[in-house]
């Protein structure tokens, strides 16, 4: 079992949620190898397996990581299951392992099978006329995501593919994820000394046309999904928006304008807002207006990258605060911040305990957004973003590939004043150094 770093930072609540995380990860939920989806889901699903590995697992725990994303893909292809709008998340989480582990056999093997799983969604999903990936959101799984229609009240199942226009709506974070998932392709490709040139230009098409179809000028933010006769349905998808930043998709203005305009309710940002009108605040709908801690936590992360400090730190609040003593679930209520699995189909769910991707994606909360871990092939850069009047935090411990580093970021902001490497001034971190060093930065 990896033996996992420390978080030493002014903030004790954060402090012991991030030990709780990793336990959560390497001790609960890592079982024979491999991480399973949470306490309630005893096998790795593709889309867990892509956003744990991601978030935490292939830095923390890079073996299972890796033995984990080939647990869910076949010889060639990623399990093809009847959930295809999420599988090529997979190949940003294939790709971003290389880059934390630099394991290039994983590189040849995981190259191969997100190509032939890319061109199988080329072939059946792609819209010709939009330039858009038709299907369902990536987090939204249950009808209880989407308003009528695509939902038809006289169908009576939670699973969204079994209301026949989901098939055919074209979503933003699918979308997104497809634009990333081309690059990632690309960067794989030029990796391997192949032309990665028709995967970007997949990628810078795929991105322009979630920009075209996608973006609504009147509200700064873009809207949830296209639906199949080419309505813009206007609802807010926080998952969707966040990695509309994080993968570049959106600019500068639009990225600031996200960040103003995305709706909190007190306990965080929710999957979906507003509230469907079968759903509202004492009956929130469990893929519309909950707080998934998963999704907190990747919007967080993009409001790190831009340098949101505050709307960073109010996420990571949220995130501490839900969590509390109680364990990491899988879904809160919005409102009172309790444990709470919504409402769908008339009945309430279960949240279940012990969710890997709250622990993951917490993680990398830390790790991306207040360290500004940003992986390379040659090795790591630092773009950290840390509120003001924080004080010092440090990792301690942190293993990368064959070293072991303390981290310490100093200061507040965005802006890194001084870079240090066991006291040398320094822009990278090289990924060829063994043994123990000190890194050092310090926020103008």
């Amino acid at each position: 079992m990896p033996h996992p770093p420390a978080l030493i930072c002014p903030d004790s609540a954060l402090t012991r949620i991030y030990a709780a995380a990793q336990h959560t990860l390497l001790n609960v939920n890592t079982i024979g190898g491999v991480i399973r989806a949470g306490g309630g889901y005893p096998d790795p699903w593709t889309r867990d397996a892509s956003i744990n590995a991601w978030y935490a697992a292939s830095l923390l725990s890079p073996d299972a990581a890796r033995d984990t994303l080939l647990a869910v893909a076949g010889d060639t292809l990623v399990q093809q299951d009847d959930q295809w709008w999420d599988q090529i998340i997979w190949a940003v989480a294939a790709w971003h392992h290389v880059l934390v582990t630099g394991d290039e056999d994983f590189l040849r093997r995981a190259y191969a099978i997100a190509a032939a799983t890319m061109d199988v969604l080329d072939k059946e999903r792609y819209d010709t006329a939009y330039g858009l990936y038709r299907g369902p959101a990536v987090m939204q799984d249950g009808i209880s995501g989407y308003p009528e229609p695509p939902n038809d009240p006289r169908i009576d199942s939670s699973f969204v593919l079994d209301y026949p226009r989901t098939h055919m709506i074209m979503c933003l974070s699918t979308n997104a994820v497809h634009a990333a998932a081309h690059r990632a392709l690309a960067m794989m490709a030029g990796a391997l000394g192949r032309d990665g040139r028709p995967h970007l230009e997949r990628a810078e098409a795929t991105a322009a046309a979630v920009n075209r179809w996608l973006w609504r000028e009147d509200a700064g933010l873009y809207g949830y999904f296209r639906h199949e006769d080419g309505r813009l349905d206007p609802h807010e998808e926080t998952l969707g928006l966040a990695l509309a930043i994080i993968f570049g998709i959106a600019d500068d203005r639009q990225a600031a304008l996200i960040a103003a305009n995305t709706h909190r309710e007190p306990r965080g940002v929710v999957n979906v807002w507003p509230h469907f009108d079968r759903y509202g605040p004492e009956r929130p709908g469990r893929h519309n207006a909950s707080c998934w801690p998963m999704v907190m936590a990747v919007w967080g992360d993009a409001m790190a990258r831009i340098g949101r400090t505050d709307r960073f730190l109010e996420t990571l609040t949220d995130l501490v605060t839900l969590f509390g003593d109680d364990g990491l679930y899988e879904v809160y209520h919005p409102v009172t911040g309790r444990p709470d699995g919504g409402w769908q189909q008339g009945r309430q769910w279960p949240s279940e305990p012990d969710q890997t991707w709250s622990a993951t994606t917490l993680l990398g909360l830390v790790h991306h957004g207040l360290f500004g871990l940003r992986f390379e092939r040659e090795g790591i850069r630092f773009a950290p973003a840390v509120p003001s009047d924080w004080g010092e935090a440090t990792l301690d411990g942190l293993r990368y590939r064959d070293m072991t580093l303390r981290v310490t970021v100093s200061g507040s902001g965005t802006t890194v004043r001084d870079f240090r490497l066991d006291g040398h001034e320094v822009d990278l971190l090289p990924a060829t150094l063994t043994g123990l060093h000190q890194v050092r930065l310090t926020l103008a």
